[in-house]
């Protein structure tokens, strides 16, 4: 049975989940931005597919270097779970196992998203609330939940970096469905926050210095802890739009389309050896989590 928005105790209002307010545009405009509820179907990945990238989310058993306190937590268990309540997996990866002995056990990540909630605003930004989840069968990592946002115009991941969204660890000691269903209906009761931040981010307007201040502050995040460095080249690179619905001043339109270029590689650093070469697309996806929450919470920062 699948779990609409109103049975994860949402009140319906016509065709809309009730209780998300509504922002302020820059022109003053009231422009909604509400939690709906969507008929039309995204594209979600069958069991075959998510093994044909990511087959450790099948192992039906713990590596043999756990301790006797671990309890196996079936990840394709979860899949069966989160599906009833209304959340399908849209993409799946896997971390590249080290030696032949962890193949299968290695730590993965799966994306889910509800066709039943999606954020729309009237500027045409149409957003879908997602839930990632990480988990191994090593007993190296725990079973751990995260908040994040899907933009449809460029299918960009955004992980939320709110307090009020932090990570949702579950340890390997015990898991049952009444447990998991408690964790999503929370984290789909604080979605209003998420609009929160989108809204804030939508009001503001940023000054010419401001830009590239904040271009250069989601470089500097990127080549951190490495000894790469960027010229004013690499920001005219990243404040690129690859669309028009990026372009203007307003401080969501330049965070966007910094932070996709900024994923993509979509720009030139040079070496400490002062060679110059082009950035790689970001492919793992703890840096891609890491790299995407620290950059909202940088962009956020503007908003106050």
């Amino acid at each position: 049975m699948k779990a609409s928005g109103e049975a994860l105790g949402y009140r319906r209002e016509g065709s809309y989940i009730y209780g998300v307010n509504k922002a302020r545009s820059r022109k003053t405009k009231l422009t909604p931005i509400k939690v709906m509820l969507n008929l039309n179907s995204e594209k979600f990945l069958s069991k075959k597919q998510i093994n044909d990238v990511a087959s450790s989310v099948f192992t039906n058993r713990p590596s043999s270097e756990v301790t006797d306190k671990y309890t196996f937590i079936s990840t394709e268990k979860v899949i069966d779970d989160m599906e009833v309540l209304g959340w399908k997996v849209s993409d799946a990866k896997e971390v590249k196992a080290r030696t032949k002995a962890t193949v299968g056990f290695q730590k993965h990540l799966l994306v889910f998203r509800n066709n039943d909630v999606v954020i729309n605003g009237e500027d045409g930004d149409t957003v879908f609330p997602q839930i990632l989840l990480t988990n191994s069968h090593d007993g190296k990592n725990s079973f751990q939940f995260t908040a994040g946002l899907f933009r449809m115009i460029c299918e960009n991941g955004l992980v939320i970096a709110d307090t009020e969204f932090e990570d949702v660890k579950m340890r390997h000691m015990g898991y049952t469905f009444e447990d998991l269903q408690v964790l999503i209906k929370d984290m789909v009761e604080k979605l209003p926050l998420t609009v929160e931040s989108m809204n804030k981010m939508k009001l503001v307007e940023l000054e010419g210095e401001q830009v590239l201040e904040l271009a250069k502050s989601l470089l500097d995040i990127r080549v951190e802890g490495t000894d790469n460095t960027f010229n004013d080249i690499a920001i005219t690179n990243v404040l690129e739009s690859q669309r028009k619905e990026d372009e203007g001043m307003g401080l969501w339109e330049v965070f966007n389309r910094v932070q996709e270029n900024i994923i993509n590689g979509n720009f030139y650093y040079n070496t400490k050896s002062g060679k110059q070469r082009q950035a790689r697309i970001i492919k793992n996806f703890k840096q891609d989590i890491d790299l995407n929450r620290n950059m909202f919470a940088k962009a956020l920062e503007y908003a106050v």
